[in-house]
């Protein structure tokens, strides 16, 4: 069967389940997977897997050039140039691109007969899992105890303090950016929502723009900056350093958020949408803003979370960047700015900040365990995300893909196309998540091997989290949570996010293509 029409029945059947037959997105997923595995043919698996191999194989024999041959030049006293021995390894590398391709043949070959569709599901949804399972368990650990100790409602406070009630759209936009890096976007809204309500009691004007405030600054992050299942997954499946991620991907999105905000800015100038509320619900909102600050976490101990992963992981990051192919880190180094530990010393840390603000163990476990429940459900959808992605990978579209686009593989080009592919997923199935899972598995088809790009690889994963904002609309749990929490009607919504967000996604896709080819970090 043409891999672009599995393509097509894939996603015509991850979509169908979710909006028509309601199914869970976990259940859609896996039907999709299991239907898009049992059509694929023999032929297209093996063309597929010998160029995953191959692309594995040469990887793999690069690295160990480089470092082989600086630890040769260095114990000969020999200056060297990191540069300068990558682009001759390459060389020797590609010269032996018949022996890989022999070796990965023999490889699809093994594979093609060896697994049924139900075994390669399976093992596909238990790599996700091993690779970003504790991680999502930890983030939402971390930010159940944030919300539970108050630690986020103090960096909202504190964030309203320190720029005025007069720029209370950026201190929102900014600390929801921050806090979006470990709290889900649903859960950072409905923390945010009393928030600016209350702040605009005491404004009385700017509602709508204290909103889309909100919603710039999280949802970036959300598709940006690990651990976030999206930016999570695709950082994992392109082989990015989780570190870098964090900090290229953050870099884009306050471009993109920025952007947000001043787009949102005309938006409240064009539409005076009202808080819509009643007395009492008014009522309890000012006692909400007159809720004293000393019962909250100090803004040093509420951001020791958030920041201490990011610290740790980005500082390994940096430090390993210092040191040539040959040396390896120290292995303190290495356990520290594992992104498991580092998430888990975190998620350790939140829970001692909740358990002194709650005085209650029986509480703090109780929240825990919300989060252990939130966490399943999220790792199921990855899960199943990652079983869906493998198959498409294995239906033979990157090889496909590649055989109309002529000798010349796609360079620059898999930015707009990783972009696209991204945001038209999403567009048609809602979830920000799941299309920047089924997006990566067709980019990573195209393009097997990430590192013989013009660019670091971690453009093609930002470049897939901002295709993973446009065309938000009724589909998307993340469109009704803001229009019920805010009191903004769907007409309105249409008006104002849906633009806001694909405002967003298109800016951060305009910078990602200057900043990859200003700052390419080609052998970084």
């Amino acid at each position: 069967m043409n891999p672009l029409l599995l393509l097509a029945i894939g996603l015509g059947i991850v979509v169908g389940g979710i909006l028509w037959l309601r199914l869970h997105a976990f259940l859609a997923l896996i039907l999709g997977a299991f239907v898009v595995g049992g059509l694929t043919s023999a032929e297209h698996m093996r063309a597929s897997m010998q160029a995953k191999y191959r692309g594995d194989m040469m990887r793999a024999a690069v690295k160990d050039g480089v470092a082989e041959t600086v630890r040769k030049q260095k114990e000969a006293g020999q200056a060297f140039d990191v540069k300068a021995i990558g682009k001759d390894v390459r060389t020797q590398v590609s010269a032996r691109q018949e022996e890989f391709d022999a070796q990965a043949k023999a490889k699809a070959d093994s594979y093609v007969v060896s697994n049924t569709t139900l075994k390669r599901i399976t093992s596909a949804a238990g790599i996700a899992f091993g690779k970003i399972g504790l991680l999502i368990a930890m983030a939402c650990v971390i930010g159940r105890c944030l919300l539970a100790s108050g630690a986020a409602e103090r960096i909202v406070r504190s964030a309203l303090s320190i720029v005025g009630e007069k720029a209370a759209p950026v201190a929102f936009a900014g600390s929801a950016f921050l806090l979006g890096i470990p709290v889900f976007f649903d859960s950072l809204f409905l923390l945010g929502i009393p928030l600016v309500k209350a702040a605009w009691l005491k404004l009385r004007k700017n509602y709508l723009l204290l909103v889309m405030a909100l919603v710039a600054g999280g949802t970036m992050t959300h598709s940006l900056v690990p651990p976030t299942p999206g930016p999570l997954f695709v950082a994992e499946e392109l082989g990015i350093n989780l570190g870098l991620m964090i900090i290229v991907g953050m870099a884009i999105g306050i471009c993109s958020s920025a952007s947000g905000l001043l787009f949102a800015a005309w938006l409240n100038r064009r539409y005076n949408i009202p808080l819509r509320e009643t007395p009492e619900a008014l009522e309890k909102l000012e006692q909400l803003s007159k809720r004293d600050i000393s019962e909250l976490p100090s803004l040093t101990i509420s951001l020791v979370p958030i920041l201490l992963p990011v610290v740790l992981i980005a500082g390994a990051t940096i430090y390993k960047g210092g040191l040539d192919p040959s040396q390896a880190a120290p292995a303190l180094v290495n356990l520290l700015g594992d992104k498991n530990i580092a998430l888990t010393i975190s998620a350790a840390v939140a829970m001692l900040i909740a358990a002194s603000r709650l005085k209650d163990r029986k509480a703090v476990a109780d929240h825990v365990q919300d989060s252990m429940v939130e966490a399943g459900v999220i790792i199921l959808i990855c899960c199943g995300g990652g079983a869906f992605g493998a198959m498409l990978q294995q239906s033979g579209i990157g090889p496909y893909i590649n055989s109309l686009t002529g000798d010349e593989p796609l360079d620059f080009g898999l930015l707009p196309v990783a972009f696209i592919v991204t945001a038209i997923i999403r567009g048609a199935q809602g979830s920000a998540t799941v299309a920047m899972f089924t997006g990566v598995a067709i980019v990573g088809s195209i393009t097997p091997d990430v590192s013989i790009l013009s660019y670091h690889p971690v453009y093609l994963a930002v470049a897939i989290g901002c295709g993973s904002k446009p065309f938000p609309w009724m589909n998307d749990s993340g469109f009704w949570v803001v229009s019920k929490m805010s009191g903004i009607t769907e007409a309105e919504m249409l008006k104002t996010q849906f633009p806001l967000l694909t405002v967003m996604g298109f800016s951060g896709i305009t910078v990602t293509l200057i900043a990859a080819k200003v700052f390419p970090m080609v052998g970084n």
